[in-house]
């Protein structure tokens, strides 16, 4: 009977190569994004967000400070979509202008950021018209705001590629503070 050196042993060696196939066949699954996928994703998480703020600060039943958190909600959609724009550098503007199929592209990323968070712009004005106070309007925006934040640390976790990464974490830490301010808001609401 091996010595129980010898079984640590193998079992290491066997723990190690376990790991190292799932590293493998990990990385092979995860589709690596360039920085101006990550941005175009980003962004269009960013108009959804801005239609459904933008409809619930329209609603009639809401006071004046809701509407003027909602109204600022949207407002900081806007400014985290130019944010996330300036994060291109001159090669990514260039690549995207010598890209003949970035349009496509585009749709393709505006496709996939649908079928994980909202399914379209439209959905998200039907969630912000459909719910039946402040109380469900911000309780959505927070599941909204964390798959947003869930989908882009999932993104981030399988990507190697240093650009890409520190654009994904910007990204990340300006969702991290919609979900903060929309948390205070729903304690307030208790």
């Amino acid at each position: 009977m091996p010595s129980c050196f010898f079984r640590i042993f193998l079992l290491t060696i066997l723990f190690d190569i376990i790991n190292w196939n799932k590293k493998i066949s990990r990385e092979e699954k995860m589709a690596i994004y360039s920085v101006n996928e990550v941005i175009e994703m980003a962004v269009q998480i960013e108009r959804s967000g801005y239609a459904f703020y933008n409809e619930a600060a329209k609603r009639k039943d809401l006071d004046e400070k809701a509407k003027d958190f909602l109204i600022y909600l949207r407002d900081e959609e806007l400014r985290h979509e130019k944010t996330f724009l300036s994060l291109r550098d001159e090669v990514d503007l260039q690549v995207l202008q010598l890209s003949v199929d970035w349009e496509l592209i585009a749709e393709y990323l505006k496709t996939i950021v649908e079928s994980r968070i909202f399914n379209s712009e439209f959905s998200a004005i039907q969630l912000a018209t459909k719910a039946k106070d402040i109380k469900e309007i911000v309780e959505n925006a927070i599941t909204f705001e964390k798959d947003t934040l869930l989908y882009f640390h999932t993104l981030s976790d399988n990507i190697n590629e240093p650009r890409t990464h520190n654009a994904l974490r910007k990204i990340i830490n300006e969702e991290v503070s919609h979900i903060l301010k929309l948390s205070e808001m729903k304690k307030k609401l208790v």
